[in-house]
C-alpha cells in the first residue's frame, strides 16, 4: 500500500511538472513570395497559457544542411531551447531556411526568397497567431553558422524589425566555402541562390556580412557574436570583430573553446539569451 501511495504521488508530481512545461507548436507558414508552405517550430514558455500577457520573440535560425527542427532535435540536451523559453519567458520561433538559402532573396530563383519569407511572412504569421510584442522592442534574432549570417544580414537590412541580433559560429564570409569545400560542390549547393553565377566569388563578397559594417553601424542594433577557437570559421569572425572595432561599432564578441558542433552551440545559446534578456528588459518588454 505504501509503495502504491509513493507511486501515486510521483505520478501526480510528474504530471504537474509536465502541465507547466513549455509547449512546442509546429506551425504551417505559407509563402506568397515562393508559392509554397514551410513549417516553423514555436516554443511557448510555460507561463504563456496562464494569462493574457504579450511576449517578446526570439527568431532562432538553423545552419546549412539543416531544417527548422534542428535546434530541438540536434542539441545534446533536447530540452535546451524549451528550458530557455521558460527561464526568460520568451517565445522562440525556429523557421525553415532550407539547406543553402543563406536567408537571402535569390536574384535568379523565385523559389528561394528567404529574406522576404522571414522578414515579412514568418513574422507576420507569428504576430497574428500568438500574443507577441508586435514591435522591434520585443523582437530579437540569432542563429548558428548559415543562420548566424542570416541573423546579422536580416537585422542589418531590416533594423525596423529587431532590437538585437546574435551570431554563433556565423558564416559571415560566404566565400570561405569556396576555399574549404570542393568548388564544384559549393557551386552546386549555392545554385538555388546564385544560379549559374554560383562560381563567381564577387557574388559571395557582395552578400557577405563582412561588407555590411557601415550599415550595421548606422542601425545601432545590439549585437552579440561568438565563435569557437577550433571552428573553421574563426578567422572570418575575427575579421568581422576587427572591422566592427575599427568602425567603433558597439558589440559583444567572445571566443570560447569548441568547434563547429552542436555541443558548442548548446553552450553558446544561453549566453545569447542572457544578452538579449538585458536588452528586452531595458525595453520594458521582458516579462518578470
Amino acid at each position: 500500500m505504501k509503495k502504491l501511495q509513493i507511486f501515486f504521488i510521483a505520478f501526480l508530481f510528474g504530471n504537474t511538472i509536465l502541465s507547466f512545461a513549455s509547449t512546442v507548436d509546429t506551425l504551417q507558414v505559407p509563402s506568397i513570395a515562393m508559392n509554397k508552405t514551410y513549417k516553423a517550430a514555436v516554443v511557448l514558455p510555460n507561463s504563456y497559457a496562464k494569462g493574457k500577457a504579450v511576449y517578446p520573440v526570439l527568431y532562432l535560425l538553423h545552419g546549412a544542411y539543416g531544417h527548422f527542427s534542428d535546434w530541438l532535435s540536434s542539441t545534446p540536451n533536447k530540452n535546451t531551447v524549451k528550458n530557455l523559453a521558460d527561464q526568460y519567458n520568451i517565445i522562440i520561433v525556429m523557421p525553415e531556411g532550407e539547406t543553402f538559402s543563406f536567408y537571402l532573396n535569390s536574384p535568379v530563383n523565385k523559389g528561394s526568397q528567404f529574406e522576404t519569407y522571414i522578414t515579412e511572412e514568418v513574422i507576420q504569421k507569428i504576430d497574428k497567431t500568438y500574443r507577441t510584442v508586435n514591435d522591434k522592442k520585443g523582437r530579437v534574432i540569432a542563429g548558428l553558422s548559415m543562420g548566424g549570417h542570416g541573423a546579422l544580414y536580416l537585422s542589418a537590412k531590416h533594423p525596423e524589425l529587431f532590437c538585437a541580433a546574435g551570431s554563433m559560429s556565423g558564416a559571415v564570409d560566404m566565400g570561405t566555402m569556396l576555399g574549404r569545400e570542393p568548388n564544384d560542390q559549393v557551386i552546386k549547393l549555392m545554385q538555388p541562390v546564385f544560379g549559374d553565377q554560383s562560381n563567381k566569388p564577387e557574388l559571395y563578397e557582395q552578400n557577405a556580412v563582412l561588407g555590411m559594417v557601415e550599415k550595421i553601424k548606422t542601425n545601432k542594433l545590439a549585437l552579440i557574436i561568438d565563435c569557437g577557437v577550433d571552428d573553421f570559421l574563426i578567422e572570418p569572425n575575427r575579421e568581422l570583430h576587427r572591422r566592427l572595432v575599427y568602425g567603433k561599432v558597439s558589440h559583444e564578441y567572445t571566443e570560447r573553446p569548441g568547434a563547429h558542433t552542436w555541443e558548442y552551440w548548446e553552450n553558446a545559446l544561453p549566453y545569447q539569451l542572457l544578452f538579449f534578456s538585458k536588452i528586452l528588459k531595458n525595453n520594458g518588454t521582458l516579462i518578470n
